[in-house]
């Protein structure tokens, strides 16, 4: 009898591949290498985040504003490119609403969130006419004061903390003890202090979780996250003019994953817009997206300067690892390490195949970007690509981490 065979990865066909290259942004890998002058480096295709903005644009209800949560890739380029794209940018650090702003994001799209917000992050936000996200009582005096003293108006919202979370999601940011947002049962007396302190009250922000491939578990949520805002609207200082209804939409990473579909996803969220027609008449509805905009569009590229053989087995040494892909490596948020899609990018049409496993340069065990994979033969020279890698990657990894070079990015 035969083993069944294990699951593979979802097919990875957003790139081209020319001449038994990956290509991206036109380019094959190996003509990055050498306009870049090095490797490793992470290379983010314009062409599927516009394409991926359009797609959802077509599917989801007409007036739904979609933001851009950059916290999953910082890059000034790629901020400017969603800042043209989409409806607001989601920040989460005065450091990142600096960047949104240079970037050309309008102060009117912006929203700030994040549970430790510095008293001059809060004057900073203040200043710049954005939306703040309170995730605490603590923050309301301080908005106040800056109101105050700068003579312009304090924009806020509440993040509430739900009391259920998005089921089968990677990071559940909803749902029981949590420091994000405020309890749920919490948030009326909150509403009352911003009505006392004369803040401009605007709505709502709910975030469950992300990385969630389940369109079922998505719309849950999302209905839920809505029927509690209603109620929490009963409360409120003033009309609910924006709810936002957080994301989640999660892209495939490892072995028997597939796409998120998208239809009954648009489908609850048609639902949702009709409801708030009629019942949050003068609200906007607002889908906060990070990782599903980015996240396929981006490669991570390092070159193999050494082929070892170790009791049999095969290992591939590279110049980058861990400390400029750490999600691959299996050190971000995962429990049990499985392997993301790699593949020799300048071998991709090669039929031979040996496992081997991918590692980097790094003085420890854990500088693992491959387990033991089925790959074409590689030698040294050639280049290891990592997908799904545009979201949660070099801003996300420790770079400085025993003081290897940086990689770099292009937005090509």
């Amino acid at each position: 009898m035969t083993a069944p065979e294990s699951p593979a990865h979802a097919a990875m066909d957003q790139f081209a591949v020319r001449d038994g290259e990956l290509v991206v942004g036109g380019l094959t890998v190996s003509a990055l290498a050498a306009q870049l002058g090095q490797t490793p480096f992470y290379a983010y295709d314009s062409r599927l985040m516009r394409a991926r903005v359009a797609a959802l644009r077509a599917a989801l209800p007409a007036g739904l504003r979609l933001h851009y949560a950059m916290k999953a890739n910082p890059l000034p380029a790629v901020v400017r490119l969603f800042a043209g794209l989409v409806d607001g940018i989601d920040v989460a650090s005065a450091g990142e609403l600096q960047v949104a702003l240079a970037a050309g994001a309008l102060p009117a799209g912006i929203s700030f969130a994040g549970p430790g917000k510095r008293d001059a992050e809060l004057r900073a936000a203040v200043r710049a006419g954005v939306l703040v996200n309170v995730e605490s009582p603590r923050e309301l005096p301080l908005l106040a004061a800056a109101s105050q003293a700068l003579g312009l108006p304090a924009r806020v919202a509440v993040r509430v903390n739900p009391d259920f979370e998005l089921k089968g999601s990677g990071m559940k940011m909803g749902g029981g003890p949590k420091p994000f947002g405020v309890d749920a049962e919490a948030v009326p007396v909150l509403l009352a202090r911003i009505g006392q302190l004369g803040l401009a009250f605007e709505g709502f922000h709910l975030y469950a979780g992300s990385q969630s491939l389940r369109a079922d578990a998505i719309g849950q949520a999302q209905t839920l996250s809505f029927e509690l805002a209603l109620r929490l609207a009963e409360k409120a200082p003033s009309p609910v003019l924006s709810l936002n209804l957080g994301g989640g939409f999660g892209i495939p990473y490892f072995p028997g994953e597939q796409r998120l579909d998208l239809s009954p996803v648009a489908a609850v969220l048609a639902g949702l817009a009709e409801r708030a027609r009629q019942q949050l008449p003068q609200a906007a509805l607002v889908l906060e997206l990070g990782r599903y905009l980015v996240g396929e569009a981006g490669v991570y590229v390092a070159r193999v300067i050494d082929r070892k053989v170790s009791r049999g087995e095969v290992f591939l040494v590279v110049d980058g690892g861990l400390h400029h892909q750490l999600s691959a490596s299996g050190n971000f948020g995962q429990v049990l390490r499985r392997n993301h899609p790699v593949a020799i990018a300048n071998r991709m049409d090669d039929k031979g195949r040996e496992v081997a496993s991918v590692v980097g340069p790094l003085c420890t065990p854990l500088d693992l970007l491959a387990d033991r994979m089925p790959l074409a033969v590689a030698q040294e020279g050639d280049l290891v690509v990592v997908f799904q890698s545009g979201a949660y990657g070099a801003s996300a990894s420790p770079q400085a981490f025993l003081g290897h070079p940086a990689c770099v990015e292009v937005l090509v």
